[in-house]
């Protein structure tokens, strides 16, 4: 999308597969179905005999991997990746899986989430002297696990984790294992399934469907599967904790056929409609979302108040995902290019245009703008979400406050800027009773709408050790 009309990005998606005869190819297939969490680069890592191969490059995953490439990865274990880049930047040597070699073998890592004390912990290996190959906050795992001084790779990975703040999960292989791990606040998505004999981890169960595999379970907060020719074990890390579940995965992020901690993202996603409905009555003749994580939205809303839900907005999947132009009339232009409204459905009516955020404002008044021009007589814009006011540092390309037009503009400078006849969000309440994921229990991160972090947030420079004054749960 165009850089002025950009919303929410994902940092990535992870995909791995223990114990398959075609585990790059399915690995692939697993990364197609996560494509949604990163545009920007995709890497597989496969065991091949005693040794690990990587094959990754910048751009979308059927960009990346020919036919002929996927043909010539054979092995039974391999982990995948998909990236949009946020943390370290863009360029090839960030693009994951990362793979290290040593005189013991290889470790290959791949990373979904944030490390909020990366700096820190980049300054300190740095002092004691590591020399980092790339600007990632992965391969700060890479350098504890070899200074943690334990031979076995659980135990360097306990030791390791045990240093990390943020959001994480992480996928690493040896010749030898597999070792998935999710943080202790449970900030991002991980599950396990099985196909045949093999064992499958995926960001969202939508992969795990996609080739075949049976969903077993999400991996547990704080917890480690260690997975090798022998089987599967469970092993804590971290102390029991409560899950803080991104809201945003349900919001936005996920796939609608995906299930989050048991909650299909569909479903969800219809009952913050729903809920929008009994939170916005509006008088209107149609109500369309803006595609495609909208969609569901509307459907709830359109369903809980009787008003028809139409296809007022068309994406064209066709646009190249880097279609930037230098003129200011071609940027215009551009959200054109993206959505189209149809003027049959919109021309002459009150439209109810539903959207999931509201990050910069840009999107949203070109939108109106063109439903006006379309010959919408009204457009009421609701937000199936509260207004994101604070910046996260979890993995969502949101790192500044600056950014955010809720955090300096009320709702009704919001409205008068979008061009909107009216301008509603969803309250934190009902986000939270729509989701039915208690937030006083820590079942969810709502820290974008609330600022108060499920962990410590930590300033950027090295000298600085001390996290933020900020509000946690």
């Amino acid at each position: 999308m165009l850089a002025e009309l950009k919303g929410l990005n994902e940092e990535c998606g992870i995909f791995g597969v223990w114990g398959h005869p075609d585990a790059a190819q399915i690995t692939y297939y697993g990364l197609h179905a996560l494509q949604h969490r990163g545009q920007e680069g995709a890497g597989i890592v496969v065991r091949e005999g005693n040794s690990l191969k990587s094959v990754k490059g910048e751009g979308l995953v059927t960009e990346v991997f020919s036919t002929d490439k996927i043909q010539h990865m054979n092995g039974t274990c391999a982990i995948g990746h998909v990236r949009y880049a946020t943390a370290g930047g863009g360029g090839l040597e960030n693009v994951q899986p990362l793979l290290f070699r040593s005189q013991i073998g290889g470790l290959a890592i791949a990373h979904n989430g944030n490390l909020v004390n990366a700096v820190q912990l980049k300054h300190q290996l740095e002092s004691q002297g590591s020399i980092f190959q790339t600007t990632s906050d992965t391969e700060v795992l890479a350098h504890l696990i070899k200074r943690s001084g334990f031979s076995v790779l659980k135990e360097q990975m306990k030791n390791a984790l045990s240093m990390l703040k943020g959001a994480y999960a992480f996928l690493t292989m040896t010749e030898t294992e597999m070792v998935a791990a999710l943080d202790p606040h449970g900030l991002r998505p991980l599950s396990l399934g099985r196909l045949g004999e093999a064992y499958v981890l995926a960001s969202e169960t939508c992969a795990l469907d996609i080739v075949g595999a049976e969903f077993v379970r999400d991996v547990e907060p704080g917890e480690m599967l260690i997975i090798n020719d022998e089987g599967i074990k469970s092993e804590r890390f971290a102390m029991s904790t409560s899950r803080s579940m991104c809201t945003m995965e349900y919001i936005y992020f996920s796939r609608p056929d995906s299930n989050i901690d048991g909650i299909n993202v569909h479903s969800a996603r219809k009952n913050l409609g729903r809920q929008l409905a009994l939170e916005v009555p509006i008088e209107a003749d149609v109500v369309t979302g803006v595609p495609d994580s909208s969609i569901s939205v509307a459907i709830g809303y359109a369903e809980a108040t009787g008003i028809p839900y139409e296809m007022g907005l068309i994406k064209n999947r066709y646009v190249g995902r880097t279609f930037i132009q230098p003129s200011q009339s071609l940027r215009e232009q551009g959200v054109k290019m993206k959505l189209a409204p149809v003027r049959g459905v919109v021309e002459g009516k009150r439209v109810i245009m539903v959207d999931d955020s509201i990050v910069r404002g840009t999107t949203s008044r070109r939108i109106v703008n063109m439903l006006k021009e379309a010959g919408a007589v009204e457009v009421h814009v609701v937000i199936s979400s509260p207004p994101i006011k604070n910046p996260c540092f979890y993995g969502i390309d949101t790192s500044t406050k600056e950014e955010l037009i809720a955090s300096s503009k009320s709702v009704e400078e919001i409205r008068e800027l979008i061009g909107a006849d009216t301008l509603t969000f969803l309250s934190v309440e009902g986000t939270i009773k729509a989701l039915d994921r208690p937030f006083e229990n820590g079942g969810q991160c709502m820290a974008c709408f609330t600022g108060k972090y499920p962990t410590e947030i930590y300033g950027e420079s090295p000298h600085f050790p001390e996290s933020f004054p900020v509000e946690t749960k």
